[in-house]
């Protein structure tokens, strides 16, 4: 198989994996009663950041640092100039202050943090432990915080819910049964497809770094470049769909939730897992040349973001137009 044909199917099989990842998990949490709020905050957060997190941790054990530092810094880059960038440019973002108050402190910090580390050139397994109980405390954070809002409502529709089944017994019997038959097929069902979309994603991942290496070999290009470009652009496939359609529907606030979730999950969650599972060097270019980029791009996503609390057409061309020059930048001369 050429390198070109694997790259294509490994991008093929990472969206369809991701997908499959996604709504497998989303679906078994729901037939377990896992509140909506946990789905969205762990399960479809993580699912969005399971390529990256394949393709970093396949690159690393193949000894491909560029590959794995360059996936991670390229994908934050690349979401937040090109995808939320282009989704202003479709339809101008609203932003939450809750959400910009709240995300947008720890999405900077990490950034600068993650930056801060890479100049000692070594993710560690330390590194990566610190990185993973950072997420887990902006999870519970996050989790505790939102909970707040809608336990009242719960709590009354359960009191009236109670009332009305007093006097429907036996059907309540009948129809749990049912539930409970149904809830225990779908449930397996669920946890089936998640598995075949973790497959599938492990097996998209070997394709599409065996095919990246082979063409950074033959056309002497430096792997990092590509993690940090093609690499980085492919695994934010999910991303880029889930933010323009959002954008296209005229829910912003799903757009830009998106991307800064996201962001934190690559830097917290996949920096942790590789930090943690395969200890790797940062290249140098990446240490001291795309993390500032990383950095300067969340800052001005924060900057747009405050005026007025949106993203105009006008500032999303601007983040657009910056990621056409950063990669442009990266282009061998």
């Amino acid at each position: 198989m050429s390198p070109i044909v694997a790259l294509m199917v490994g991008f093929g099989l990472l969206v369809l994996g991701g997908e499959l990842l996604v709504r497998g998990a989303v679906r078994a949490a729901e037939c377990f009663g896992i509140s909506a709020l946990v789905i969205g905050i762990v399960l479809v957060g993580f699912g969005t950041s399971v390529p990256e997190m394949i393709i970093s941790i396949y690159a690393a054990i193949q000894g491909s640092p560029g590959i794995a530092i360059g996936n991670i810094v390229g994908s934050s880059i690349a979401n937040i100039l090109f995808i939320l960038g282009l989704s202003a440019v479709f339809r101008p973002l609203a932003v939450t202050s809750k959400s910009l108050s709240r995300d947008g402190i720890v999405l900077m910090s990490s950034a600068i943090i993650f930056s801060i580390i890479s100049l000692t050139y070594s993710l560690n397994r330390f590194v990566g432990f610190a990185l993973l109980m950072w997420l887990l405390g902006y999870i519970v954070y996050a989790w505790r915080q939102e909970s707040t809002v809608t336990e009242c409502d719960e709590n009354t529709g359960n009191q009236i819910q109670s009332k009305t089944f007093q006097h429907h017994t036996s059907i309540l019997w009948i129809n749990r049964l049912q539930t409970l038959i149904y809830s225990n097929f779908s449930a397996i069902l669920a946890l089936l497809l998640s598995v075949i979309g973790l497959c599938t994603l492990i097996i998209g991942g070997k394709f599409l770094v065996d095919g990246v290496v082979e063409i950074a070999r033959a056309y002497k290009v430096k792997e990092e470049i590509i993690g940090l470009t093609v690499v980085a652009v492919g695994t934010s496939m999910p991303e880029l769909v889930t933010s323009i359609v959002a954008s296209l529907r005229k829910q912003p606030a799903v757009a830009v939730g998106n991307i800064l979730g996201s962001n934190i999950y690559n830097v917290l969650g996949v920096g942790g897992v590789l930090g943690l599972a395969v200890p790797t060097i940062v290249p140098e270019h990446i240490a001291y040349q795309d993390n500032f980029i990383m950095i300067a791009s969340c800052l001005a996503l924060l900057i747009f973001a405050r005026s007025g609390l949106r993203i105009t057409r006008l500032e999303g061309a601007i983040l657009f137009a910056a990621y056409i020059i950063y990669v442009y930048s990266l282009l061998p001369r």
